[in-house]
């Protein structure tokens, strides 16, 4: 057992952090004392491992909750995928590198920003999310090629960003308006054909999760226009209401 003033110490984790992640039900402590102190034993020191391994990967601490608290959650197979990400993030990160050397040599000669998609990155952080929080979302989503969803994926994803644009399109309205609620039937539709089935209660958490998270925030902000994603995720909010 460790105290909380320990586990800070070894694992760089502030004692203020520590007691945020108890109070939110995200990392209790094994025990408390009579006195009131902390302990940590070895399982929660590997929770925490996980927290912070998710957290490298900039889930939001809600989504890791959601995760670490999964009945079906396997810590064999959630490092596998960690692995995944962080090597999807090295070779993102390469990338920059050699494109910002580039620049520094040559000066800026092509203006392509294709470098900056990381919608590989966050595809596969959906899928990692539909496996731990909707296992059968996931389940259906596996039965489809992969292999051949893989090819027309980036079509997909210009697609999808496309709704988003004609949404932003759609701000002058109100959110409960007829189009929008059309607009956001296509989106939930367009999810459930391409990737996994988009249930209201998904599509709900994608709403919050588009405002939550600052890149898709901004990934949708630049297909539509600022403030499209605060904008789809009240629209969502509203069709999941009915």
């Amino acid at each position: 057992m460790r105290t909380v003033k320990e586990v800070s110490k070894i694992t760089g984790v502030s004692v203020r952090t520590l007691h945020h992640y108890d109070a939110i039900g995200l990392l209790k402590p094994s025990k408390v004392t009579e006195a009131g102190y902390r302990m940590y034993d070895d399982t929660a020191l590997s929770r925490l491992q996980n927290i912070l391994l998710f957290r490298e990967l900039q889930f939001p601490l809600k989504e890791i909750k959601a995760i670490l608290d999964s009945p079906d959650f396997d810590p064999s197979e959630a490092i596998a995928q960690q692995i995944r990400l962080l090597e999807l993030q090295y070779k993102h990160l390469g990338e920059l590198l050699a494109f910002a050397r580039e620049i520094q040599s040559k000066g800026v000669t092509n203006m392509d920003f294709d470098v900056f998609d990381k919608n590989e990155i966050e595809k596969y952080k959906a899928e990692v999310m539909a496996k731990w929080g909707n296992t059968k979302a996931y389940q259906e989503y596996a039965q489809k090629d992969i292999a051949g969803e893989e090819v027309c994926y980036d079509k997909s994803a210009n697609e999808l960003m496309a709704i988003f644009s004609e949404l932003g399109g759609l701000k002058h309205l109100t959110p409960d308006s007829h189009e929008v609620q059309k607009k956001i039937s296509e989106l939930q539709k367009f999810i459930t054909g391409h990737y996994y089935v988009c249930t209201n209660e998904i599509l709900k958490g994608l709403g919050q999760m588009y405002v939550d998270d600052e890149r898709f925030r901004k990934n949708i902000d630049r297909a539509g226009g600022d403030g499209t994603a605060e904008f789809v995720s009240r629209a969502i909010s509203v069709y999941c209401s009915y």
